[in-house]
């Protein structure tokens, strides 16, 4: 078993809801949530994926997660992941809104009913998450937290990425637009913007199983070269993992600091893709 590390923040008594759950980025934030005593909710559209994590983590943390299924882009799947979520667990405090999908092509290119593909679950799914969430923490009047899993893209887009590009920037500012509308209850609404998250050890980024093959074929590089590309092009040179995506969420979860409408970078330092 992996060493535990040190809790850095104490999230007892709070619950929190994370889609996406079943890849490495949901699967680390999931981790993070466990470690800072939350109970979680994890949620994904794929079942037998989302069965094996909470296997894997009810190993160690028993009836402090569960799993969900969940389909972000139909309201009805939404609004009864949520209302179970608050059945299983009292209540709802934090949702992370994870859930996204790729896809490579150029403009000229581009088949139009991929583009709406991703439409459809960065853009409405962020929507319908944001909108069934105004409304649940609306109702439970305690306040809240929203952390939307942004990209570095949204600042500073890739050729042949313009799909993905386009309609994570979309789902960034319906998330910049919440931060307005529900400060007033008491919720706050951040963003994280990581770069390259290739996987935990176990189980790779949903996004690179989908354009990791056309960037190493791009680079001529296998995947292990197409990591260390991604690890020189960044200041730091660090090496992106799941557990520094969880660490940015865990510190807005756990609110540090008077802070909604922001986005913390998580690209081992990217200047072109320094929100501004």
């Amino acid at each position: 078993m992996i060493p535990e590390p040190e809790c850095k923040y104490d999230l007892k008594n709070r619950v929190a809801l994370v889609t996406g759950a079943a890849g490495a980025i949901g699967a680390g934030i999931c981790r993070g949530f466990l470690r800072s005593n939350a109970r979680v909710a994890a949620t994904d559209i794929s079942k037998q994926r989302l069965d094996e994590l909470v296997v894997e983590f009810q190993q160690q943390y028993y009836d402090r997660i569960t799993g969900i299924i969940m389909d972000v882009t139909n309201l009805e799947s939404v609004s009864k992941g949520i209302k179970k979520t608050v059945e299983i667990f009292g209540s709802l405090d934090i949702a992370v809104i994870n859930a996204g999908i790729a896809h490579v092509s150029t403009l000229k290119d581009m088949d139009i009913d991929e583009f709406q593909k991703l439409e459809t679950v960065n853009i409405e799914g962020t929507l319908l998450m944001l909108k069934e969430l105004a409304g649940h923490f609306e109702k439970q009047n305690t306040g809240g937290d929203i952390i939307l899993i942004s990209t570095k893209n949204v600042f500073s887009p890739g050729a042949s990425f313009g799909a993905y590009s386009a309609t994570k920037a979309a789902a960034h500012q319906l998330a910049r637009v919440a931060s307005l509308e529900l400060a007033q209850i008491g919720v706050r609404v951040n963003m994280v913007a990581p770069d390259a998250v290739f996987s935990d050890g176990t189980r790779k980024s949903g996004l690179w199983e989908k354009i990791g093959p056309d960037r190493m074929k791009a680079r001529g590089l296998d995947e292990k070269g197409l990591e260390e590309y991604y690890r020189n092009r960044n200041l730091l040179k660090a090496r992106i993992t799941p557990d520094h995506v969880a660490n940015a969420v865990l510190f807005f979860a756990s609110r540090q600091t008077p802070t909604t409408g922001a986005t913390i970078p998580v690209d081992g330092g990217l200047p072109d893709a320094t929100p501004r």
